[in-house]
């Protein structure tokens, strides 16, 4: 008898949410950085255990939409809560709670969604005696089907995540294949990759003022007969001072990158890649409908 459980991972920017779907798969698929909005698309990470098959929805933070790329991101939010089997919701306990927590909350009780709540960093608390009032908080708002104070950095408590999930699998079939870890193309992991690497080295504003779509993505035969891939990577910016910024004194910034991304997307790919990637503006393309269509339909942001 197979099962099959879907979970939506939500909480604020920085909780955590994105470095526990890579931990709970088992591989890096989705990218991480302390800054907000770093996810921006609904990733789901796969993990077959057993007859088990678990369907974690990486959702992005959930923040006030500023623009019509922050509307679909909190869309896209509601969408995940919807329709699971049950969801986790990630809270900072360095933190104190915020209207995203209350909000996400709120959620849960219109659609009578069963919680696991998941207090991440307890690590960076001075005595284990603070997380008994950030319990007791959170237990006023909600019954939570547990709570469980872990860290995913220093994997305190991590391994009682899935065992506490599994009552809510679902007899059925698995509806992805049981060796893959993520639904996600090469390609957007590719795009992601890239992005993710532009939020290590930029600073402030301009990383979320910028997209990566992968024009070209061509394996061929190298001489040696290893396979080698060949991307084409376009960032796109909204100003041009942006441009200056990404590419860098002598074109340094953009190398860094550049061969920081190819280190992953080889670990990920498992041969060579070359890759090439160029930089375009698109003035305020995060309020331009037809372009984040465009980015929607490439399965890139």
């Amino acid at each position: 008898m197979t099962k099959n459980l879907f979970v939506a991972i939500t909480g604020r920017p920085n909780a955590g949410k994105s470095s526990l779907t890579n931990l709970l798969v088992g591989e890096k698929i989705s990218i991480v950085s302390e800054k907000p909005q770093t996810t921006r698309n609904r990733i789901n990470g796969v993990l077959t255990s057993g007859d088990t098959q678990y369907v974690f929805i990486d959702t992005p933070g959930m923040l006030k939409a500023r623009t019509r790329l922050g509307e679909h991101m909190v869309k896209s939010i509601r969408a995940s809560v919807q329709d699971v089997d049950c969801a986790v919701l990630m809270a900072d306990v360095t933190k104190k709670m915020s209207p995203v927590e209350r909000q996400l909350i709120r959620s849960f009780e219109e659609n009578g969604t069963e919680v696991i709540l998941l207090l991440n960093k307890i690590d960076l608390l001075k005595s284990k005696d603070e997380i008994l009032p950030i319990i007791a908080q959170y237990n006023e708002l909600y019954d939570f089907a547990e709570i469980i104070p872990i860290s995913v950095k220093r994997k305190i408590n991590t391994d009682r995540i899935l065992p506490a999930l599994s009552r809510f699998a679902v007899e059925g079939e698995h509806f992805f294949p049981d060796d893959i870890a993520t639904d996600r193309s090469e390609r957007f992991l590719c795009s992601e990759i890239i992005r993710e690497k532009i939020l290590w080295t930029m600073e402030q504003e301009i990383p979320h003022g910028t997209a990566v779509c992968i024009e070209q993505f061509k394996s061929r035969e190298g001489k040696n007969g290893a396979e080698i891939i060949d991307i084409g990577a376009v960032i796109v910016c909204e100003k041009h001072s942006h441009k200056g910024m990404i590419i860098g004194k002598g074109g340094e910034r953009l190398k860094q990158i550049g061969s920081m991304a190819r280190k992953d997307i080889e670990e990920i790919t498992d041969c060579k890649v070359n890759l090439q990637i160029f930089v375009k503006v698109k003035e305020d393309w995060r309020n331009r409908e037809n372009v984040i269509s465009e980015f929607n339909a490439a399965d890139e942001f």
